[in-house]
């Protein structure tokens, strides 16, 4: 067969049109109706509370329509807000994903440690492990403190500790971070999102 890029870009767009044509003229336009349908039933206000909210990703702000199961009070949908004047119902992946930041089975439950120049993990509890985190931390800030530098001038500062934030927190989460991290007097502070 001879073809020229003419004829292929010819038959290209011919496949293309017939395939987006497809689903609305067989039968499988009206089938995909009737899922978005009994979503909506079973949102119903009967057995769920709506309330609005905002992403906490990133600080654009965009608006969230949040479905909460009465009985148990747990979120079972999250979805855009259509009526939100920043993103008119669209979100990006990470907001659609915003459900798994609290509804999500395999979130873990404990963590693993190891010891110093060990080779086995032991699972801990998170109160161990907050309480072992902040007495490091404290030893850490007081064993690298410095009220002044070099020229006497008061810096009160930490060259021993630095902070990495999570584009996963939102921003009242980033505010207090950087409240606490800047009352340590640390100095090397960065944020994921940027980077």
């Amino acid at each position: 067969m001879d073809l020229t890029r003419r004829k292929f870009v010819q038959l290209a767009s011919a496949a293309t049109a017939g395939l987006a044509a497809v689903p609305v003229f067989s039968g499988l336009g009206r089938a995909a109706v009737s899922k978005p349908e009994k979503r909506a039933r079973q949102l119903s206000p009967k057995w769920t509370t709506q309330t609005t909210s905002i992403c906490a990703f990133c600080s654009v702000g965009c608006g969230l329509l949040v479905n909460t199961d009465t009985q148990t009070r747990r979120a079972v949908n999250v979805e855009g807000d259509p009526d939100h004047p920043i993103n008119q119902g669209a979100l990006c992946a990470k907001g659609a994903a915003t459900i798994q930041m609290t509804e999500n089975d395999k979130r873990t439950t404990t963590c693993l440690y190891r010891e110093p120049y060990g080779d086995t993990f032991v699972e801990k509890d998170w109160d161990w492990c907050k309480k072992r985190i902040a007495r490091l931390i404290k030893k850490s800030r007081d064993e690298s403190f410095e009220a002044k530098n070099d020229k006497g001038q008061t810096v009160n500062r930490t060259m021993g500790i630095a902070s990495m934030g999570s584009a996963a927190i939102d921003n009242e989460e980033c505010l207090a971070m950087q409240s606490f991290m800047r009352s340590l007097g640390l100095v090397y502070i960065e944020h994921q999102a940027r980077i």
